[in-house]
C-alpha cells in the first residue's frame, strides 16, 4: 500500500520527468542599447527580458517534440511611449495612434541539431489597440499577443 508521501514523491517525479521533456525557446537580445524602444532602467529591462523569454518558452511547448525554437530579438519598439520620469521610473502611456509596437527578430527551428525551417520577421500590429487581447492586463500585452500571432502563422506547423 502506497503512503501518501511515496504518492507525492511519485506525482513530483513525474512532473520533473515531463518538464525536462518540455521544449524552450532559447531566446537572446542583440544589442539592447540600440534598440528603438526598450527599458532604459536595467531591472525594467531584465523585466522585459525576461517576460518574452518565458511567453516564447511557454509558446515552444507547442512545438513537435524534439523541435527547439530559437530567437534573437534585433530591434524592439514597444507599444505607445515613454515619460521619462526623475527619480522614479518612467511612465509608458499608449494611444493608438502611431506608437504601435514593433519587434525585428530572426529565428530558427532545429529538430537533431539540424535546422529545418528559418527566417527573419518584422512584426508590427497598428491596429494594437482594436479586438480583444487576452493579456490585456499584462505590462507587455501588445507584444505578447503580436509574438503569439507570429508563432501561431510562421511557426507551427501546418496542420
Amino acid at each position: 500500500m502506497q503512503t501518501p508521501a511515496l504518492k507525492i514523491a511519485a506525482a513530483v517525479a513525474l512532473a520533473i520527468a515531463t518538464a525536462g521533456a518540455a521544449a524552450t525557446a532559447n531566446v537572446s537580445y542583440l544589442n539592447t542599447d540600440a534598440m528603438t524602444d526598450v527599458p532604459r532602467h536595467h531591472k525594467d529591462l531584465e523585466s522585459m527580458e525576461y517576460a518574452f523569454t518565458q511567453h516564447l518558452n511557454q509558446l515552444s511547448e507547442r512545438l513537435p517534440a524534439g523541435q527547439v525554437l530559437k530567437v534573437e530579438f534585433l530591434d524592439i519598439d514597444l507599444a505607445g511611449d515613454v515619460f521619462p520620469r526623475v527619480p522614479v521610473r518612467d511612465i509608458r502611456v499608449t494611444k493608438g495612434q502611431a506608437d504601435w509596437p514593433r519587434i525585428h527578430l530572426r529565428y530558427s527551428i532545429e529538430q537533431d541539431g539540424q535546422v529545418i525551417r528559418s527566417g527573419e520577421q518584422k512584426l508590427a500590429d497598428p491596429n494594437y489597440q482594436l479586438g480583444v487581447n487576452m493579456y490585456q492586463q499584462d505590462l507587455y500585452g501588445y507584444e505578447k499577443q503580436m509574438l503569439d500571432n507570429w508563432f501561431r502563422k510562421e511557426v507551427l506547423p501546418p496542420k
